[in-house]
């Protein structure tokens, strides 16, 4: 009888021992299925991941702006101290400061300029009689427009000049007054006219020969 008391009050003790040995086997597998789970998640979302990249849209170039616009969109987005308020004063030093601070870099490119041109082997030397067109007198060819007054005639000198910039033939012309001893020349004739001292109030010109006869 004792024995059997014993038997059933082991029962329930081996009962609890075999769930749990059925939890403890129950619960890796379970651990197994989550950790299956999450690498097939994983893999799914690797999978996926190259899709959306190569689905994005590329990225829009740079937007190229011309240097002005540039320096203008930094100027604007400088956040830079504000300078302080100036009185006229100081506004009219630091005008001449700037001033004499460009004259002085004025004088020093000068300088170098020269400096490269003594560099480059000697310039002619000055002649004894000055000026390389000292002596030369102006020598102008032109038509005659009125030869009313006695012993002066005007002349009327056509110039033709290509624009420095623009290339295009620029037409100009001037009159001035010459003086002509016997009166020689008449309205349409053209005359070669060289430079002289001043004659009169507005002569400065001597008639030297008629080149060409009005017809």
């Amino acid at each position: 009888m004792a024995e059997n008391e014993r038997d059933e009050q082991n029962a329930p003790e081996a009962g609890a021992e075999d769930a749990v040995a059925e939890q403890a086997e129950s619960a890796p597998s379970e651990d197994a299925a989550q950790a299956a789970g999450e690498e097939a998640r994983a893999e799914e979302a690797a999978a996926a991941a190259p899709v959306e990249e190569a689905s994005a849209p590329p990225a829009a170039p740079e937007e190229q702006l011309p240097p002005r616009e540039r320096r203008r969109r930094a100027r604007s987005a400088h956040a830079g101290e504000a300078r302080p308020p100036r009185s006229p004063e100081e506004r009219a030093q630091e005008r001449v400061a700037e001033r004499a601070r460009k004259a002085r870099n004025r004088r020093v490119y000068r300088a170098r300029q020269r400096e490269r041109r003594g560099a480059s082997g000697p310039g002619p030397e000055p002649s004894a009689a000055g000026p390389e067109r000292s002596g030369i007198k102006k020598v102008r060819q032109g038509v005659v427009v009125s030869d009313r007054a006695d012993k002066t005639i005007t002349v009327r000198i056509d110039v033709a000049r290509q624009h420095r910039m623009y290339k295009k033939i620029v037409r100009t012309s001037s009159t001035l007054q010459a003086h002509d001893e016997n009166n020689e020349a008449h309205v349409g004739d053209t005359v070669r006219v060289v430079e002289s001292r001043p004659l009169s109030r507005t002569k400065r010109w001597r008639l030297t020969e008629v080149l060409e006869r009005a017809r």
